[in-house]
């Protein structure tokens, strides 16, 4: 009498890699007195961009240089070119 057929082991998808986490970029921290009416603006506007406070401060602040020539474009060469983050949490940066 034959043996019955042994089924084939379903095979082992190799784990896709994980991206190695990011390094958080430095950071100075420092106090900043904001007059309420601006605050409570800045918190609208940061809301409505899906971002906090502080790094819609930072958004404005880093285009702003940007704008002005004080402050490279992300991307340029010759050393830093800011926070990675300045883009909204989607990528856009918008020119307003």
């Amino acid at each position: 009498m034959a043996e019955p057929r042994k089924m084939a082991e379903p095979r082992k998808m190799a784990e896709p890699r994980k991206p190695e986490p990011r390094k958080p970029e430095p950071r100075k921290n420092f106090a900043l007195r904001l007059n309420p009416e601006l605050h409570a603006a800045l918190e609208r506007w940061a809301s409505d961009d899906l971002r906090s406070v502080n790094a819609q401060i930072e958004y404005l602040l880093t285009e702003a240089a940007r704008k002005t020539g004080r402050l490279r474009a992300r991307g340029a060469p010759g050393g830093s070119d800011g926070p990675s983050n300045a883009g909204d949490v989607h990528g856009k940066v918008s020119d307003s």
